[in-house]
């Protein structure tokens, strides 16, 4: 028995139409479907709502909820802003770079380039205040997944005992932090 892949992963939205609006205009991703309720299916609860299907690519999913009769959406005031994001993976740093320009030239604050080694990434905001970060593979990603591969079960256990960064991986963020 194993899990075959993610059917899609779902999140808040502010405005169903806006969050469709700007996937389409500024990740090239195609509307799918939406569904609404006036009740929620699994717990029968009387809550109004517009569930919107997003394509990611290779058969995956994104999904918002729009929910006109709850409070306001937030975050958590406790986890850093950098922490809760959704990755997307792009084809070569080429159109990484691409979609930085397109974004920035559509008014979207971006960050980065940043090295992380195996991958490259830009993050940004979309209009609901998820952070998404757009990837791209390194040259030498498979050697870096390798060496990484190599050293995961020791740096978990190191830091189960310490909760300190153990030091098998910095190779990782050499040259990111050598800037």
């Amino acid at each position: 028995m194993k899990i075959d892949r993610i059917h899609h992963v779902a999140y808040r939205c502010k405005d169903a139409r806006e969050t469709v609006l700007w996937y389409q205009k500024m990740l090239k991703m195609d509307f799918v479907l939406a569904i609404a309720e006036d009740k929620v299916p699994s717990t029968k609860a009387p809550d109004p709502y517009m569930h919107i299907f997003l394509d990611a690519g290779q058969g995956n999913v994104l999904a918002f909820f729009e929910l006109p009769t709850q409070p306001e959406m937030g975050r958590d005031p406790n986890t850093p802003e950098w922490v809760q994001h959704i990755a997307f993976r792009v084809k070569d740093r080429d159109e990484l770079l691409e979609f930085r320009s397109h974004l920035e030239n559509n008014g979207v604050d971006v960050l980065g380039v940043t090295d992380h080694g195996a991958f490259h990434s830009v993050y940004f905001f979309d209009p609901n205040g998820h952070r998404i970060e757009l990837a791209c593979p390194d040259p030498a990603e498979e050697e870096m997944l390798r060496r990484l591969d190599a050293v995961k079960w020791e740096m978990l256990e190191e830091w189960s005992k310490t909760k300190r960064a153990p030091k098998h991986a910095e190779f990782l963020h050499a040259r990111e932090f050598a800037h």
